[in-house]
């Protein structure tokens, strides 16, 4: 019998697949690691049975590897030094970046949307709000097609 897709279960398994990842890079900052040793701890997560372990291990892949062009974009729109981030929020910037730099599927606001509901669940008191401010700066520089160069958040 061939599996039955529900609807929003793709949406939710990207969720939890972007706090995993935003987890591991989380952790990549604190103890730099091969992207493929981040996937193995955290693919035995509790909660990587309800992820999309494929997106988690892009996700992963793709920040890890290209960090450094991630963060050069990303400067653009902050007021520090990639570097002088939380950990935590530099993490889901740079999941954020990676999404709209290369992810032209992912919508922009399910980007901004995921970016700040991370930051509201895990980050700082009013972190949210600067992720919120960064990720939409940025996908109106990227996608400026969608976006119509328009503020997006």
């Amino acid at each position: 019998m061939a599996e039955r897709r529900i609807p929003g279960a793709q949406s939710r398994a990207r969720a939890v697949a972007r706090k995993l990842a935003m987890q591991a890079l989380y952790q990549w900052q604190m103890n730099r690691a091969p992207w493929q040793d981040l996937c193995t701890q955290f693919g035995t997560d509790e909660d990587m049975e309800r992820a999309d372990r494929e997106y988690f291990q892009e996700l992963v892949r793709a920040v890890v590897q290209e960090a450094e062009e991630f963060d050069r974009e990303l400067a653009v729109d902050l007021d520090r030094p990639p570097a002088g981030l939380d950990p935590l929020e530099h993490a889901i910037l740079l999941i954020g970046a990676y999404e709209l730099a290369r992810r032209p599927d992912v919508p922009f606001r399910v980007v901004i949307t995921e970016g700040v509901g991370l930051a509201k669940r895990f980050g700082a008191t009013d972190g949210h709000k600067y992720v919120n401010a960064v990720l939409d700066r940025l996908a109106r520089r990227l996608r400026t097609a969608e976006t119509g160069g328009a503020a997006a958040g």
